[in-house]
């Protein structure tokens, strides 16, 4: 005979535990302590299971019963119910608990251990905890709707920040592809939204290729009154034309003088494979004149605060501004793009140059090849370089 609420209302508690059936399988469980626990019987590939349906009178007769007609539902359909529901329960509590922000972190320190550049996890740390995190990063990464996204992103674009929405776009891409692979998300938002912000205006970094300005340039930086490090650092940035992030984090145990070679580690550089640079007689010089001041250090250019820590990363660029060189004049990363232009200006092998810079072909084999052949053509072109470098000076 099918319960009624009467029944279920009176139902006390005896010396054991007894059930009262209402059909189909569902029967409510009376302890001892009087407690009331709607209870499920079925059988599934020949075993005979139950699971529960929660607490009477928190849930009453009628839910009891939708709850047990679903069941019968999955059954027919060759499901577990009682599995099903420990999947379900386990699929909501990883949502609540895996939120953006903690899996965020998990992608930094994922980066971080696979070897990626300092520069590239305080990138990225940056705009996924400090620009995303506030509005992201305490919200359980399956729920988060494209629209969220959205409304973030056109919030950066509008402040006129179009490079930092697209590039917000995709690491926010990354995370959710991370939470995918670990069972914590099924899809990427992100991939709706493809199109959906304005292409970036392209900025180019600003750099001197006229001789005659270069000149006046180089004659400034010879005679800037700051800290001693700092003016080196530009000297062997211009000398070497490397990356300033690869000038800041020079090492000394990256340098062989004897052998007139900076070799950057792989770690440290954009394209992540290592980079040999053949050093100038010019560039020597400047190394020792730097080494009386941070030979106690393992960096060659380090901070004026410490020698244990580099220059900051806007420390040449603050250094142009004060010698009166504007951002829209020049920038430290500006002396790569100089001398590309006026060696090529002056007839040297692009290839040559291109090695020189440290950049990577897109061909493997010819990668390697250029790598081992242009080394003698590059140690020339260096030195032909610094000689440029002075001759520029002198003729003002």
């Amino acid at each position: 005979m099918a319960l009624t609420d009467t029944a279920c209302r009176c139902a006390k508690g005896r010396d054991t535990e007894y059930k009262l059936s209402d059909g189909g399988g569902l029967y409510l469980l009376v302890k001892p302590s009087g407690s009331r626990l709607w209870n499920q019987a079925y059988r599934f590939r020949g075993k005979q299971k139950k699971f529960s349906h929660g607490v009477y009178p928190s849930v009453p007769l009628a839910e009891a019963r939708r709850l047990r007609d679903e069941a019968k539902k999955l059954l027919a359909s060759g499901v577990d119910p009682g599995a099903n529901k420990k999947a379900a329960k386990l699929t909501a509590i990883i949502s609540a608990t895996n939120t953006f922000g903690g899996i965020a972190e998990e992608y930094l320190q994922r980066i971080e251990d696979e070897g990626a550049a300092e520069s590239t996890v305080t990138k990225n740390r940056w705009l996924l905890i400090d620009l995303a995190g506030p509005e992201l990063g305490a919200r359980p990464i399956a729920d988060i709707s494209p629209a969220e996204i959205l409304a973030l992103l056109q919030k950066i674009e509008r402040s006129g920040r179009r490079e930092t929405a697209r590039r917000l776009r995709s690491v926010i891409g990354t995370v959710f592809r991370l939470a995918i692979a670990t069972l914590r998300a099924e899809d990427d938002p992100t991939h709706l939204l493809r199109g959906a912000l304005k292409a970036p205006k392209t900025q180019h970094r600003a750099a001197i290729t006229d001789e005659k300005q270069l000149g006046a340039l180089l004659a400034a930086i010879d005679v800037y009154d700051g800290w001693p490090t700092l003016r080196c650092a530009l000297q062997f940035t211009a000398l070497t034309f490397a990356r300033p992030g690869e000038v800041r984090g020079a090492t000394w145990k990256e340098i062989d003088m004897e052998e007139a070679v900076w070799r950057i580690d792989g770690a440290r550089t954009k394209v992540r494979r290592p980079h040999d640079v053949p050093l100038s007689r010019q560039a020597l010089e400047v190394l020792r004149g730097v080494m009386d001041i941070t030979h106690k250090g393992a960096l060659v250019f380090s901070s004026i605060r410490s020698h244990a820590r580099p220059l900051s990363e806007n420390a040449m660029n603050a250094a142009l501004r004060r010698m009166g060189f504007t951002q829209d004049e020049m920038t430290a990363h500006g002396f790569r793009a100089a001398a590309s232009s006026i060696l090529n200006e002056r007839g040297f092998r692009p290839d040559v140059i291109e090695a020189a810079l440290g950049h990577q072909d897109q061909n493997e084999i010819r990668r390697a090849y250029n790598r081992a052949s242009y080394w003698t053509e590059r140690v020339e072109l260096m030195q032909a370089w610094a000689d440029c470098l002075d001759q520029l000076r002198r003729t003002l």
